[in-house]
């Protein structure tokens, strides 16, 4: 098994902008409880399809892809709690001279009566919608034989009928998710900081620890590095301009490819945003100047192109970019202290929804609430409240989000009522 690296990182929730960022990524996350029944769905799943006559011996490998093999999952477009999940069913047997949309159809077939709201075929896999609105794609794949491991061809099949458009796409997620995760190793740090809040522990009544230590197990589904918590927020980012979008929009298996490429330990997640979505700009404006369109493939399998349905023209790129250029320069700005303190929050709103960031706002103003009710905050020497065990001020980033400041109540702080 391979060893990766690990780096004591940074914990941005030291930071002042990065901490608002990092509690945004908080509210976009799978709750600690979803992860405990996605585990069981997941086990669910494959144990129904095994039980089948029809797939009965013939499953070969049963794994996640996509942003759960990452864990870099977050709420779908356009919702605030909703959640899709991705597996890869590998076929033996017989599906290996089944057509595209039979397999599909064989697949649907089988999970008929699972305890779910609703199935549906789509083009490419079979989706199981949840009561709780989590959502589980289930992909079949057939082995693609001498290549590399996992290399498999999925199915491509609209129906209802058999078309001459129905046909096999080659793909290797599972490598692609192991390239992700070479190049994005443990930051011990960030990872424990993170955990922590994710799962709403206090920090502050945690003891001070002169050491880093390894992240236990019980943490494996939390995110582990600076690049995937700003993938996170750049997908939500792309999530909240195309909401009302009917098209295709930018892959989230693109924006992992950047995030992975542009990966580094050790920096400041705000610095980490603005590499990521700079490395997919030069891109993007490499190939516009040509008049081509943007071409990404997987790098562990150079016919797996995750381009191959986004962008469809040199315009339709070009808009992205433009709206990368908007995140880019509202975070620079934040970061030098030239955007007006009063334009935080609504920019903060525009680029991430207004939802989640209130919520953001909200938990990191009691945050500092509890420091201040437990003596651990500080001053500036402007009287500015500093972020506990830092030396920056916070007061510019919060008190825009949540409210004006209001004279001094034992119940209140910030404007928000304890």
């Amino acid at each position: 098994m391979l060893t990766l690296p690990a780096y004591d990182g940074l914990d941005p929730f030291e930071d002042p902008l990065d901490r608002l960022l990092a509690q945004i990524a908080i509210e976009l996350q799978l709750p600690p409880s979803l992860f405990d029944q996605a585990g069981d769905r997941y086990a669910g799943v494959r144990k129904r399809l095994e039980g089948t006559s029809a797939f009965a011996g013939l499953i070969e490998h049963f794994y996640p892809q996509g942003s759960m093999a990452i864990d870099a999952t977050i709420s779908t477009r356009g919702t605030d709690d909703e959640y899709d999940l991705d597996i890869v069913a590998q076929l033996g047997g017989y599906f290996r001279e089944m057509a595209p949309l039979a397999v599909l159809i064989e697949l649907e077939k089988a999970l008929v009566n699972y305890p779910v709201q609703r199935i549906t075929r789509q083009t490419r896999c079979v989706t199981l919608h949840y009561a709780d609105k989590m959502h589980l794609d289930i992909t079949p794949g057939i082995r693609v034989a001498d290549t590399t491991e996992r290399e498999s061809y999925i199915m491509h099949a609209k129906g209802p009928k058999p078309s001459h458009d129905d046909r096999l796409v080659d793909m290797n997620a599972y490598a692609f998710a192991c390239w992700y995760q070479e190049r994005t190793p443990l930051e011990r740090r960030l990872a424990k900081s993170f955990d922590r809040h994710w799962r709403g522990i206090d920090e502050l009544m945690a003891k001070d620890e002169a050491e880093v230590d390894d992240v236990p197990d019980q943490t494996h589904f939390s995110v582990k590095n600076t690049a995937t918590l700003a993938l996170q927020l750049i997908k939500r980012f792309r999530n909240i301009r195309y909401a009302d979008y009917s098209g295709r929009i930018p892959p989230s298996v693109v924006l992992s490819y950047y995030a992975a490429l542009a990966a580094r330990p050790n920096m400041r997640l705000s610095e980490m945003v603005i590499r990521i979505a700079k490395w997919i700009l030069r891109d993007i404006e490499a190939a516009s100047i040509s008049g081509k369109r943007l071409h990404v493939a997987n790098p562990m399998c150079p016919s797996d192109v995750f381009t191959d349905r986004w962008p469809e023209s040199v315009a339709q790129q070009n808009r992205f970019a433009n709206h990368l250029k908007d995140l880019v320069n509202g975070l620079e700005a934040m970061a030098k202290m030239t955007m007006a303190a009063d334009a935080i929050g609504e920019w903060l709103r525009k680029m991430f929804g207004d939802r989640v960031v209130t919520k953001a706002a909200d938990s990191t103003a009691i945050r500092l609430g509890a420091a201040i009710q437990n003596s651990r905050q500080s001053y500036s020497r402007k009287g500015r409240l500093l972020v506990p065990g830092t030396g920056r001020s916070l007061s510019a980033a919060v008190a825009p989000l949540v409210g004006p400041a209001t004279s001094a109540k034992a119940h209140t702080f910030f404007g928000v009522r304890f």
